[in-house]
């Protein structure tokens, strides 16, 4: 079984241990951060070693490495020990999840991710030290490029481009065809239907807080039941009971009925 060493010490690092331990052929041997960052000698038993003398210790001609950072900085700190971990003579894995659904013939970089319930279909290319969490859908012929990270849940259709070092929120939509320039942040839930600028910043307006509470709306948010009408679920219903889910024809008749009836 071939060795890694995880960069990272967070929750994300954690996260990718556990993927690594029981989704994968590799055995995690250690973890390493810049020295700074450490706040425990060991983490699941395992050593965390300083970046600056990880070689010495773990040296790349036994060991492989993956660098698990997630989008600090618009992707730059992932960027950045991407690179140094190269230059430190280490081969990047690639972790895809097994529950993960992908087409033969993936094109993907080094020290990419792909988390499981993903599906990437035919004729996708993934760039360099790209991560892609859960549940992600990535089109045909859909290209993101290096040092991209996709959140949970997003849709990215068929023929879209992803600019480098770009964040696609969680539950974002990016229609068919559209390129995401670089550096670009899409929100959570945000739907893109046309081509972005560089370095734009894409966001939802955050909901609006109805002026009543929630208690206050009980009493219109209820109507009526006619015992003698079956509904969902078992035994005889009485005029006690206040609410059911409704059809659609009662439900906008209810709600069409003005505050005073």
């Amino acid at each position: 079984m071939e060795k890694v060493i995880i960069f990272g010490n967070s929750l994300f690092a954690e996260l990718y241990y556990d993927c690594l331990t029981n989704d994968s052929p590799y055995e995690v041997a250690a973890f390493t951060v810049d020295r700074e960052y450490i706040t425990a000698d060991s983490l699941f038993g395992l050593p965390v070693i300083p970046f600056a003398d990880i070689e010495s210790v773990f040296p790349p001609s036994r060991y492989k490495m993956i660098v698990s950072v997630s989008f600090q900085k618009v992707n730059r700190v992932r960027e950045a020990k991407y690179f140094q971990a190269k230059a430190k003579g280490y081969e990047l894995i690639n972790y895809v999840n097994s529950k993960a659904s992908t087409w033969s013939g993936l094109a993907i970089g080094d020290n990419c991710s792909i988390g499981p319930n993903c599906i990437v279909e035919a004729f996708a290319r993934i760039g360099n030290n790209v991560t892609v969490t859960n549940s992600v859908m990535i089109g045909h012929h859909v290209a993101l490029n290096d040092h991209a990270f996709v959140a949970p849940g997003a849709v990215i259709l068929g023929g879209v481009t992803v600019g480098s070092h770009s964040l696609i929120g969680a539950n974002a939509t990016i229609k068919e065809g559209v390129t995401i320039a670089p550096d670009c942040i899409i929100g959570t839930g945000v739907s893109i239907t046309r081509n972005t600028v560089e370095r734009g910043v894409y966001f939802n307006r955050p909901p609006e807080l109805y002026p009543k509470r929630s208690d206050e709306l009980r009493e219109w948010l209820t109507w009526p039941v006619d015992p003698d009408k079956p509904r969902w679920g078992s035994g005889p219903r009485t005029k006690k009971q206040q609410v059911w889910v409704p059809d659609n024809n009662e439900l906008f008749n209810a709600i069409s009925l003005p505050q005073g009836d």
